[in-house]
């Protein structure tokens, strides 16, 4: 399914309160839960140790994602449920109340659902959005992440940009 293309900043307002959809499924491997562990310092044996996990993890003997690997995920999933065109520049505002409330595991498939939560005016005709985000495990009830992530999208100097 495309990404809902919204065409200006303007129109992000027609869809506040709005389900948006949902992305499609990606798979959260070792090989990158490692790379988030050396990127981030947390070697905590639940996300690296496979060997030990085997044997002593509660979430069937795997290893499980950290709550801020699935949380990262969102800037690759979000354009695949919307897009604001036109616009010249998108900045990541930041993140309100984020939650894990189930783990994803090495070897999971996540997707992410989105409603945009609200839209704000500033300055200079952008506009800060918040969306509310859910990212579940493939084949789990309890989501993985509840967050709310706000973006400013700054809308393109010249009509004819399609950015």
């Amino acid at each position: 399914m495309p990404a809902l293309a919204i065409p200006n900043v303007q129109a992000l307002k027609d869809h506040v309160g709005k389900p948006l959809g949902h992305s499609k499924w990606h798979l959260v491997a070792q090989t990158q839960i490692d790379a988030f562990a050396e990127a981030t310092g947390d070697h905590q044996w639940i996300h690296v140790d496979t060997e030990r996990a085997s044997t002593e993890s509660p979430f069937d003997g795997k290893t499980v994602a950290h709550g801020h690997l699935t949380l990262s995920l969102a800037p690759v999933m979000l354009p695949e449920i919307v897009v604001v065109k036109n616009t010249s520049m998108v900045v990541n505002y930041g993140v309100d109340k984020a939650r894990f409330p189930a783990p994803v595991k090495a070897g999971d498939r996540v997707r992410m659902e989105a409603e945009l939560k609200s839209v704000r005016d500033i300055r200079g005709g952008a506009a800060r959005a918040c969306y509310k985000l859910t990212i579940h495990a493939e084949n789990t009830v309890k989501p993985a992440c509840n967050a709310e992530i706000v973006y400013v999208y700054y809308p393109a100097t010249t009509s004819s940009s399609d950015k």
